[in-house]
């Protein structure tokens, strides 16, 4: 049988950059060399060759995160070339993407948020309008940004020009929202016309750590991660219900990771992630060997979804 000859594009431009070429390691060592041909690729300087060799490649493997990653940038840009990918494609990355949009749509399927306003161009010299719009403390973050780049938790009022400065650094669109305190919960979904809910993660940020920033999240050690988690089995199955809920109303695709946070015996959705980190220990291939899916079969698993053609409306 012939290999599966399969582009793994990762690196790009983005300020994850280093995240995602640690991620396409991983998946490089993980896949099995007798089923499938692996080729790198990198979006930084690449695009042309992925171009040049399309008609010689059978699928492709995105370990891109943040803006030209997960935005539908590269997904645009490998359905005009014909090559079919793990995840969702524009449509569902974009939403994703921007979490504004995606808080939208979640409020539309009756998901529950926290209260979020938009920065307007006059709040860096006036923050009234915000304070009197949230409750503090308050999260500051940039809309189109992921692994917590460029995010603040504000406490006093006077802290808010700062955060919204860095945010500003890293996005021209910035979103605040109320800051709920309590667990940090995350679902992995799998599938795409069938969706399968992976186990709980509960992840604790060492208490040197604000939340779970950037360092917490690839430091090692920052940070505990419990799986499964240890709630109620009626917040287990909310929460992956929600979890599919938001896959769902974002229109997407293969896979996804839904974070969230219990508080008070509530869930509240914080965002979903498309392409979620991707290496043995990450947070997502963790579920899934919790679930029975160890990396390898997992990484079999997204390229076979990849390779599924969509339902049509007479199936």
């Amino acid at each position: 049988m012939a290999k599966i000859r399969l582009a793994l594009i990762a690196g790009g431009t983005s300020d994850e950059r280093e995240v995602s070429l640690r991620g396409a390691t991983g998946v490089a060592q993980a896949l099995d060399s007798e089923k499938y041909e692996v080729i790198r690729y990198d979006p930084a300087t690449d695009l042309a060759k992925i171009a040049l060799n399309a008609d010689h490649i059978d699928v492709a493997f995105l370990l891109l995160h943040g803006v030209h990653g997960e935005d539908g940038t590269i997904q645009g840009f490998l359905d005009l070339l014909g090559i079919p990918y793990q995840g969702s494609g524009v449509l569902g990355s974009a939403l994703a993407m921007d979490k504004n949009l995606a808080k939208t749509m979640y409020t539309l399927s009756g998901l529950p948020v926290a209260p979020w306003v938009m920065v307007e161009p006059g709040d860096l010299a006036d923050t009234g309008r915000i304070a009197a719009s949230l409750r503090l403390p308050c999260v500051v973050k940039p809309v189109r940004q992921g692994s917590s780049i460029g995010m603040s938790i504000v406490r006093k009022i006077d802290q808010l020009p700062a955060a919204l400065r860095l945010a500003l650094k890293h996005d021209s669109a910035v979103m605040v929202e109320e800051f709920i305190k309590g667990r940090e919960l995350t679902v992995g979904v799998i599938g795409n016309a069938e969706l399968t809910a992976l186990p709980l993660i509960e992840i604790i940020p060492d208490s040197r750590f604000d939340f779970f920033d950037y360092e917490a999240k690839y430091q090692p050690g920052a940070s505990k991660e419990i799986c499964p988690a240890p709630v109620s089995e009626q917040i287990r199955k909310k929460a992956q219900e929600y979890a599919v809920a938001a896959h769902r109303s974002l229109q997407l695709r293969g896979y996804s990771r839904t974070d969230m946070i219990l508080a008070n015996e509530e869930l509240y959705i914080l965002e979903t992630n498309t392409i979620p980190g991707m290496t043995p220990t990450s947070l997502l291939p963790q579920a899934a060997a919790e679930a029975g899916l160890p990396f390898s079969a997992l990484l079999d698993r997204l390229i076979a979804l990849a390779l599924e053609k969509p339902r049509s409306l007479t199936d």
